[in-house]
This record gives structure tokens, C-alpha cells and sequence, in this order.
């Protein structure tokens, strides 16, 4: 679901994502739509998580932001009288949320806590390692899975006892198909960027040595490590980048500009200046080319981060070398160590939750329902369920019984919920295209029974969260009205605002003397470090020499000493010297920092209104803005709304206490 979010939304939306830990124990109705009670304790709750987030000092008055709130309430109203809970992607979306926040409740904090210590220590380290995979089903026979075992162990021994080349067996031997082009080597990785067994296994294995077989969900592996490096941290860079030419340009012409630019680097001119005027990444050419700092593998280009983690502040400068994206030169800034496990606490648990290590997690939560909820089977009806199993079963080929009439009965009971021995055969029967090699048919059965019973309690105790969990309930509950909100706005406002381009033609023509142009210039800014040669550029701009001939006479294969850039500029735009004015053709040179300027202005575009087009996305924004509180009027005549004044003056004085 694509939603896009006004101010007045972003603040009540934020605090969903936070939980509801500061509930009064009293509350009281503090205001009434169409007599639907809206109580104190949330207000005051909803107010505290966002006095710190909102940016307008207006919304921190709380005469303002009941105003506000009532506004948002409106809204809530008005989808639901709408129908709009019954679509089916708000009820997707409302169901990815709740799996989503499901998950912190659905953790063994013992358990979290031990694999994110071990995640944290490996993360230390960065292993170069090979290896060898014999493909296996995760639920092959146990013939089948010993006789991959033991085709592993033979290989293993070629290597171990026999002295063969571990490369040479991996292109012979191993069903990984990159193997053969990489000899099964898988280059540097630290934690969580493998599956987890294969991740354990390297782990443990000793430089220079091969494991034992691995298993893995993918089969058996024989690893190999080559070679254990310290985490590289994180590093800041800046970069100065040139994009790599469009279709049909001249392919030399990023290269030969980057070399330009490399070119006054190494004559001493300012890296950052040169950023700031020259660089294609526009997201970091205004900040002198920084980028955010980043670690191994978080960004898109492995040649880029070699390049960079190879600098120091012994060598703080790379030649020009070109990606995917174009050619860049980067400069070192400074080296971050690892940063503390308790920094790295939040993305440590989410890296877990996404990684195989997340089943350790439900084996545990799985003890804890055990207990929870004690079961008691019903052991006749059980006997009777297992008779309908036979060897179809291991073939995928099986059929329930065709009448379940006496298959019925309660097979077990969670909590309140009754388990039927039908909902088992329902459950046997999607199991069966992956059964597991168990013979015969009972032990089977009793397997399939276990993890039905499991997976029975951990639904049980999902759907009971809201009763369980207070906090839990409240975030659920904003979240909801917040996803009928965003479905109400793209109706009633934004999809409007998008295809009535009447009202907003009639709404641009009565506001357009506030979108205005200031003067601009379509000028050529000449640049130099060196004011007596930029008087020499001024002299020859004054008579008539062409931007090509400057760059002729005073740059030289070796030297560039004459920058040049052109284009339509704004007064006041930082890339346009101060000295520029209507009435002068040629201006003076000028100086910013290590640089001086001189600008020839071809035309002078004087200041004037914008049209429509050329302030769409303004005007836009405003005319959305001017629809809302027309419609947010509107609403308030259609619900009748009732403040209680004594209970919100009690609000105000308990808040500033």
C-alpha cells in the first residue's frame, strides 16, 4: 500500500512504533464524537511520545493539539462511516503489522540475549573460506542423508589424508555451480552474512584446516579457511564522482573530466571545493562530497569500499578508479573501530530474527507454551487418526478419509480453543510433499504430532496477545486507525489534489504572487586558484574569446589551471559569485575561499512569477494543505463533537506537573 504522510500525520503516526508505558491508571472521557467516548489516558499518552517530535511549536499548545487530536479522531470517524476497514489491502497491511510487532512478544529474551553475545564476537572477525556442497533435502531419508555424509567424508579424506588441492576437488567435486569458476572460494564474510550451520562451521574451523561435513539446509558442506582478518569497522569517506556517460555519449568524457579534476587535486586546490563544484553525486556534492560513514558490504560496490578501506591518513587520497556508477576519486576522513554491542543492540536483534538462528528462538518459546499450556490428548481418538496413515503418506500421495464425521471430536484442547482430530488430518495432509524419512506410519505420526501441537499453542498464544499484553493492544489499535487514515487522506485529499487540475489552476492563479523567480543569470563561471591569471581570463571575456580558447591557452596536458561551468543560475544560489549584477557583461574577478571567479553573463533573465509547471510541486503541497482544512471544517458539522472543558483542565494541569 503506497501512502504519503502529511505533517499533522507524521506526529500521530510516530507514535505507534512506541510503547504505551506511561498509562495513567484513572481516566476519563475527555471529548465525545457522535457520544464515541475518547479518554484522557491516551491523549496525555500520545501528547508525551510527541511533544519531543513535533516541529511546529503550535502543535506543543494543548489547546492547539486537542484541536489536532479531535481533527485526527474526525478522520478515524468519517473511514469507518466510509467502510473503508473492509478493504482488502488495508487488512492486509493491518495483518503484515501485527506479524511484524508480534515478534517482540514472541522472543526468549535468555536465548536472544546468548546469540547476540555470539553474533557480536564473531562479528570481530572477517573469514576467507572455501568449501564443498553436496546437495541433500532438509528432509531427505536417513539413508539418503547417510549416504551423503559419507560421500562427503570420502572427499573430505582426499584432502585430509591424500594431500589433493582442496580448489582442484571443490571444481571436481562440488554441486555448488559457482564452484567451477571460483574453486569453492567464497571470499571474506563475517556473521550473519551465511546461513547459520555453514556460519558455525567456519567459525569453528582452524586456519588452514577443512571440517568435518557441515549440514546445512541446503546439504553437507566441507569448509576450508583460508585466512582470518579484524573487522574493518567503519570508515568515512568524501568523494568527488562523475557518472558514467548516458547511451550514446562519448565514453572518454567522464574519464577525461575525473582526471581533470585529479589534476587539480594534485596541484593543491581544495578537494572539498572541487565537491561542491564539480561532483555528480549530487546527495554529497553540497557537504564537499562526505558520505555517511559505512562498513564492509553496506554499500552496492565491493571496488568502491576496497578503494576506500585501503586509504589512511598516511594516504588519504585514491587515483581516479570507475565502478558501475562512474568514475570517483576518495578521500579518507577518519576509521571507526566496531561499534559496542549495546550500540549495535537493535540491529543485532534483527539480524537474528531474519537469520536461521531465529529458530533456536521458537524451540525456546515452544518450551515456555509447553508450559503454559499443558495439554491433554485425547489418546483413543488419536489411535484412530494414525490408523488412517498408511505408505501413500512418504509418495505425497495420501487421502484423508472421505468421511471425517468420526474424526470430529476434540483431539486436544489450548487454552479455551478446542482441536479437532480433523484439523490434524488437515495438518497431515500439507505435510506430506516434504514428509520426513520416519518408518513406519506411527512414528511418523507421532513427529507430525509434536510440532502440530507446538505450532497449535504458539497460534493460540499470538491471537491472545491483545489480552495478554495491554501495551500491545494500544499500538495495534493506533495502528489501525493510522492505515484507515492514510486510506481516507488518498481519497478524500490527495488523489484529489493530483486530478483536480481545475481547483488547482484557480488555486495557483489567486496565490501565484508568492511564486516568483528571482533574477537569474545564463552565465559561464571561469575558476582559478590563481588571481593573477583569472585577470588575464577577464581580460580576454572582455573581448569576445570564447570559453574554449581560455581553456586553450592557459591549461596544458600537464596542468589545468582554468576551470569552467555554465548553466542557468538564481541569484543567491551559493555556485554564483556575489559580484554578479544585471548591468555588467564581464564582472570583476572575485574571490570565495582558495578561489577566484570570474562570470560572463550571456542573459539576463529578469525576476517574474513561476508558471504553474514550473511550481507544480509547491503549489501542490499548499493547495493539499488548503483542502484538508476545508474538508477537516466540514467534517466537524457533519459529527457532533463535545469537549469536556473541566476534565481537559484537569489534562493541562497534570501535564505540566
Amino acid at each position: 500500500m503506497r501512502m504519503k504522510i502529511s505533517s499533522l500525520l507524521l506526529v500521530f503516526f510516530t507514535a505507534l512504533s512506541v510503547h504505551s508505558q506511561q498509562q495513567n491508571t484513572t481516566k476519563e472521557v475527555l471529548f465525545t464524537i457522535n457520544d464515541q467516548p475518547y479518554y484522557t489516558d491516551e491523549f496525555i499518552r500520545v501528547y508525551r511520545k510527541n511533544l519531543d517530535l513535533v516541529k511546529d511549536e503550535s502543535q506543543k499548545d494543548l489547546n492547539q493539539y486537542l484541536d489536532l487530536y479531535i481533527g485526527y479522531k474526525l478522520k478515524v470517524n468519517k473511514a469507518f462511516k466510509l467502510g473503508l476497514q473492509q478493504g482488502s489491502a488495508y487488512q492486509n497491511e493491518l495483518k503484515s503489522y501485527r506479524t511484524q510487532l508480534s515478534k517482540t512478544y514472541l522472543m526468549d529474551s535468555k536465548v536472544t540475549q546468548a546469540l547476540m553475545d555470539e553474533g557480536y564476537d564473531r562479528l570481530q572477525k572477517e573469514i576467507n573460506a572455501s568449501h564443498i556442497l553436496l546437495m541433500v533435502d532438509e528432509n531427505a531419508s536417513p539413508a539418503d542423508t547417510l549416504a551423503a555424509y559419507q560421500k562427503a567424508m570420502a572427499i573430505r579424506d582426499r584432502i585430509v589424508k591424500g594431500g589433493e588441492d582442496f580448489g582442484a576437488v571443490a571444481e571436481e567435486t562440488s554441486q555448488d555451480p559457482s564452484a567451477k569458476e571460483n574453486k569453492g572460494n567464497l571470499g571474506y564474510f563475517t556473521a550473519f552474512r551465511m546461513v547459520y550451520a555453514f556460519e558455525n562451521g567456519a567459525y569453528k574451523t582452524p586456519v588452514g584446516k577443512v571440517s568435518m561435513p557441515v549440514r546445512s539446509r541446503f546439504g553437507y558442506h566441507l569448509i576450508k579457511v583460508n585466512d582470518i582478518r579484524n573487522n574493518r569497522g567503519e570508515i568515512s569517506v568524501s568523494h568527488i564522482m562523475v557518472l558514467k556517460p548516458k547511451e550514446g555519449e562519448d565514453p572518454l568524457k567522464a574519464k577525461t573530466k575525473i582526471e581533470e579534476i585529479y589534476q587539480k587535486i594534485q596541484q593543491g586546490e581544495s578537494f572539498e571545493e572541487l565537491a561542491k563544484q564539480l561532483s555528480e553525486d549530487k546527495s554529497s556534492s553540497t557537504k564537499g562530497g562526505l558520505l555517511n560513514k559505512f562498513a564492509s558490504g553496506q554499500l552496492s560496490s565491493e571496488v568502491f569500499e576496497n578503494e576506500a578501506f585501503a586509504l589512511s591518513k598516511e594516504q588519504p587520497l585514491s587515483k581516479p578508479f570507475e565502478t558501475a556508477y562512474g568514475w570517483h576519486i576518495v578521500k579518507f576522513n577518519e576509521k571507526y573501530p566496531l561499534r559496542s554491542k549495546d550500540e549495535m543492540k537493535s540491529e543485532l536483534e534483527t539480524k537474528i530474527a531474519r537469520d536461521d538462528r531465529s529458530r533456536k528462538i521458537s524451540d525456546a518459546l515452544a518450551v515456555k507454551l509447553r508450559q503454559k499450556y499443558p495439554m491433554k490428548r485425547d489418546n483413543k481418538l488419536y489411535k484412530e487418526l494414525v490408523k488412517t496413515l498408511d505408505d501413500t503418506f512418504y509418495k505425497g500421495e495420501w487421502k484423508m478419509p472421505s468421511d471425517l464425521t468420526k474424526y470430529q471430536g476434540t483431539l486436544f484442547t489450548v487454552g479455551s480453543k478446542a482441536v479437532t482430530g480433523g484439523n490434524f488430518l488437515d495438518y497431515l495432509y500439507t505435510q506430506q510433499k516434504n514428509a520426513a524419512g520416519l518408518k513406519p506410519v506411527a512414528k511418523l505420526a507421532d513427529f507430525y504430532f509434536d510440532r502440530f501441537a507446538d505450532e497449535q499453542r504458539a497460534t493460540y498464544n499470538n491471537e491472545n496477545l491483545e489480552n495478554d499484553h495491554p501495551e500491545f493492544a494500544a499500538i495495534m489499535n493506533e495502528y489501525r486507525d493510522g492505515l484507515l487514515l492514510f486510506d481516507l487522506m488518498e481519497k478524500e485529499i490527495w488523489q484529489r489534489s493530483k486530478t483536480d487540475t481545475v481547483g488547482l489552476t484557480a488555486f495557483y492563479e489567486n496565490s501565484k504572487q508568492k511564486y516568483v523567480w528571482k533574477t537569474r543569470y545564463d552565465a559561464e563561471i571561469f575558476s582559478s586558484t590563481q588571481p593573477d591569471l583569472m585577470k588575464k581570463v577577464m581580460g580576454m571575456l572582455k573581448k569576445g574569446a570564447t570559453a574554449q580558447a581560455i581553456k586553450d591557452k592557459f591549461n596544458t596536458a600537464d596542468k589545468l589551471n582554468v576551470m569552467m561551468y555554465d548553466g542557468i543560475y538564481e541569484e543567491g544560489v551559493d555556485a554564483l559569485p556575489k559580484n554578479v549584477s544585471p548591468d555588467v557583461k564581464v564582472t570583476d574577478v572575485s574571490q570565495k575561499g582558495e578561489y577566484y571567479y570570474v562570470t560572463r553573463i550571456r542573459k539576463v533573465i529578469p525576476a517574474g512569477i513561476k508558471t504553474l509547471e514550473e511550481c507544480k510541486g509547491r503549489v501542490t503541497n499548499e493547495y493539499q494543505q488548503y483542502l484538508e482544512q476545508n474538508w477537516i471544517n466540514e467534517l466537524k458539522k457533519e459529527f457532533t463533537i463535545k469537549v469536556n472543558n473541566d476534565v481537559f483542565e484537569r489534562v493541562k494541569q497534570q501535564i505540566k506537573k
